[in-house]
């Protein structure tokens, strides 16, 4: 048997799961020690927010934007 899975941003679904109230919003997961994003919902990829991209590179823009940032 075979499954076809599409986790484009499971660990943002995954983290939704704890915090139902963050349905909807946008939302990053960071690798260790925050370094870069390896997670992004649609949500802030329609704000532009890129995978893999060095954090620090966007994070003043992820408070102004009010992009939920997770570690």
């Amino acid at each position: 048997m075979f499954a076809l899975v599409d986790a484009n941003s499971f660990y943002c679904s995954a983290e939704q799961v704890f915090r139902p109230e963050w349905c909807g919003k946008p939302m990053v997961v960071l690798s260790n020690n925050d370094g870069c994003i390896v997670a992004a919902n649609k949500q802030a990829i329609a704000l532009g927010i890129q995978k893999f991209k060095p954090f620090f590179e966007v994070k003043a823009f992820c408070q102004q934007a009010g992009i939920i940032a997770c570690s």
